[in-house]
């Protein structure tokens, strides 16, 4: 079941909501409202080794086929 991000045009109120199907009704849980719009979200994904502290090579410093060094 994906998650959308959605921003309400009656209250401004921006929510998220897991959304089973595309026949859903997203109503905006402040004010009840229907005129909602999906907004475009960026999601993030974690490498394993690409965190704080990690080395450089690790977090994309060289190597591989296009990565120099």
């Amino acid at each position: 079941m994906p998650i959308y991000e959605y921003a309400c045009q009656s209250c401004e109120h921006e929510f998220e909501m897991l959304v089973p199907s595309h026949r859903t009704v997203v109503a905006c849980p402040k004010c009840r409202s229907g005129k909602v719009e999906k907004l475009f979200s960026a999601f993030a994904m974690r490498s394993p080794g690409g965190g704080p502290g990690a080395p450089a090579a690790a977090a994309g410093g060289g190597g591989g086929c296009c990565g120099g060094g």
